[in-house]
């Protein structure tokens, strides 16, 4: 019998899924890590529950206590999770720009939920900054800061480097990601590099992030302007990212990103969110450059139902300029063929 112990127990071991109409296109393998597969939903879910193990073996996180943590949702998600399954109060700061699907759910997965305006990591109410602050001034209370807490690197480092290397029987030539904490793509390429200094890691990033740049030139400069990602691309190096080893970066603009989503939809029945359309059309990028018959590896990090009335939604994407970029008919709801995909 194949059994495990609740929550906790079914996080990670998710499958690589082989991305047929790119991989057919490019003549090599395109395999997605299946992480919306994790039982909160993402990829979030690893960091999550090693953030409050770590904090339960170091004593800094006791019985009936509180974890506070600043995310643009996923986080969240998945500390609700933990938290419910081992008896902690869970408390969310996210910037309000978010898509409301997220606000929703963490509320009905019992999370005490405080938006808070969209400003710059300088600014002193930047919401990782306000998640900080309220910790402090609360009893037996966690920050679980999951940007510079460095459990968060060290757990894909010992599961998700490691489940990629055997599922692939050591044949990886590439790994890319987009990061926003640097804990998955850092962690990832620590351990694949250990094993073989060649394997190429990649970082993906949206316009209106500063770490194209850094990667490229070594400054913190942002390339381009905003971004409809949600919770990746950010302007400094976070103890998670720092000193990994990176050997390139690729900028993608959201028009990229949105055509990668919908033809993930059509072609392979996956309902994915933003930043799996920008790992996939990174990762066909890097296998182009690369030539056919290689093998690259990205992640498929949370699924579309969180992005309905946002990525999902026409009238708010031709808000944006990306409609045309849908592949979809003029007249056509692009979440009706969502629905009919998954129904």
């Amino acid at each position: 019998m194949n059994v495990v112990d609740g929550f906790a127990g079914s996080v990670g071991n998710t499958p690589l899924v082989r991305l047929l109409g790119v991989s057919a296109e490019t003549g090599c393998e395109i395999l997605g890590k299946a992480e919306f597969m994790n039982p909160g939903g993402s990829v979030k879910d690893r960091a999550a529950l090693a953030i409050i193990l770590n904090a339960e073996r170091g004593g800094t996180l006791s019985a009936g206590g509180t974890v506070v943590e600043g995310t643009a949702g996923n986080t969240g998600v998945g500390l609700a999770h933990v938290c419910n399954a081992r008896g902690y109060r869970c408390v969310i700061v996210m910037p309000d720009n978010q898509s409301p699907e997220k606000y929703r759910l963490l509320e009905t997965l019992g999370a005490e939920v405080h938006p808070v305006p969209a400003v710059p990591y300088s600014n002193p109410n930047q919401y990782q900054k306000v998640a900080q602050r309220l910790a402090a001034s609360l009893p037996n209370a966690i920050w679980s800061n999951q940007f510079d807490n460095t459990a968060n690197r060290d757990t894909h480092s010992r599961t998700t480097g490691p489940e990629i290397w055997a599922q692939t029987q050591g044949r990886v030539d590439a790994f890319v990601a987009a990061t926003g904490t640097g804990g998955t793509l850092a962690g990832v390429a620590w351990y694949l590099k250990s094993r073989r200094r060649e394997i190429r890691c990649v970082l993906a990033d949206p316009p209106g992030s500063s770490l194209y740049e850094y990667i490229r030139s070594g400054t913190l400069k942002a390339t381009g302007s905003s971004s409809i990602t949600e919770g990746i691309g950010i302007g400094r190096v976070t103890a998670n990212l720092a000193g990994a080893p990176i050997d390139d970066a690729l900028h993608i603009e959201d028009a990229e990103t949105v055509a990668c989503v919908y033809r993930l939809l059509r072609e392979e029945g996956l309902f994915l969110g933003s930043t799996s359309g920008i790992n996939v059309a990174a990762a066909v990028r890097v296998a182009r450059q690369l030539g056919p018959g290689h093998t690259v590896v990205t992640v498929l990090c949370d699924g579309g139902a969180r992005y309905q009335s946002r990525l999902f939604n026409r009238e708010w994407l031709q808000s944006k300029g990306l409609a045309d970029h849908t592949g979809m008919p003029p007249g056509q709801d692009p979440l009706s063929l969502a629905r009919a995909l998954v129904a």
